[in-house]
């Protein structure tokens, strides 16, 4: 009775075939997830104190993927005049179907200072240049990805910031 003896050719055999079933596993997984497109749709005053003001921002997003999107929350950090503004974080839970777009709300804080260097920079300025910067917390089964990171820019002007409505 012969033991304890083993065949390099069986564990080459034995390891090349886990390898090929370990590719064969992520080559089923699809390719990556796309960054979302990212649009300001809207930008409301909710609520201003002393030393800080809230704002309710929509953001549009596109989803440029083959499969729905499951966003279970959303971080995000707001420019003006390269000048950090405000900042949020939200719990949003919305799908955003399969080439297809959703409306997102975050609501960001802004202290006072930063809206004072934001608004003494409009003086050499007509509009604001924007800059939003942040990540989709992403849900659903088997995620690798749990989030995305996404960056848009564009103009607005002080016109485009809606005021809080009185109930």
């Amino acid at each position: 009775m012969v033991r304890g003896k083993v065949s390099w050719s069986a564990i080459g055999a034995t390891l090349g075939f886990l390898g090929v079933l370990v590719l064969g596993g992520c080559a089923g997984l699809g390719k990556p997830l796309e960054q979302p497109r990212i649009n300001l749709a809207n930008i409301r005053v909710e609520e201003m104190t002393g030393l800080e003001t809230t704002f309710l921002v929509q953001l549009r997003v596109f989803n440029t993927n083959e499969t729905d999107l499951q966003v279970t929350g959303i971080e995000c950090d707001l420019d003006l005049n390269q000048q950090r503004f405000a900042t949020g974080v939200s719990k949003a839970a919305v799908t955003i179907p399969s080439y297809g777009s959703e409306l997102v709300s975050i609501t960001v804080y802004s202290s006072v200072l930063s809206m004072v260097r934001s608004m003494m920079s409009l003086q050499h300025h007509q509009q604001l240049s924007y800059r939003l910067k942040g990540k989709l917390r992403l849900g659903g089964e088997s995620m690798l990805l749990p989030m995305l990171p996404f960056e848009s820019e564009g103009k607005l002007s002080l016109d485009d910031i809606t005021p809080r409505k009185n109930s």
